[in-house]
């Protein structure tokens, strides 16, 4: 098999296992649906482009990284632009999901994005720090600052139920 076709294989592997969990980062990112699916067509662009390992742990990291990044370059461009999307069903997420995602919203975006690497995909601190590139201690701390945001959102919010969490 030559490399082209090896090459071209592991690029539609990569879009079918991961484009979903690329446009939820970028979704959860951005707010937006149609800004989210165009980043993870340009993180695809990219990784064809550009990305020159094989390696699957590698592969997934470096697609996180590529779209927290181009998340964070698409928010600088249009900093100042309000929008707001046209309804609240978010459908990139699970319903159960969709229920805290406004919640998730009111926290820095480094919070969001640790949270959601630590609990919805599944990565330990240690490896949320290689993806993002920042100290180990660093991630902790921004996973123990997102939780307790998060708790005061909720209970402000009256959808925290401390009584349930005891």
């Amino acid at each position: 098999m030559s490399k082209i076709v090896m090459k071209e294989a592991f690029i539609i592997d990569a879009l079918k296992k991961y484009s979903s969990m690329v446009k939820r980062i970028a979704f959860q990112n951005l707010k937006n649906m149609d800004d989210a699916e165009e980043i993870a067509q340009e993180v695809f662009i990219k990784l064809v482009k550009k990305y020159k390992y094989n390696d699957e742990e590698h592969l997934k990291a470096w697609l996180i990284r590529v779209t927290v990044n181009m998340c964070k370059d698409r928010r600088m461009l249009f900093e100042n632009m309000k929008t707001e999307p046209l309804n609240d069903e978010y459908p990139c997420f699970t319903e159960d999901e969709n229920s805290i995602i406004e919640e998730l919203w009111k926290l820095p975006a480094k919070y969001r994005n640790t949270l959601y690497l630590y609990y919805y995909e599944g990565y330990s601190v240690p490896e949320i720090s290689g993806i993002l590139k920042k100290n180990e201690h660093t991630v902790s701390s921004w996973l123990t600052r997102a939780r307790k945001n998060l708790k005061i959102i909720l209970l402000e919010e009256g959808g925290y139920d401390h009584e349930q969490q005891q």
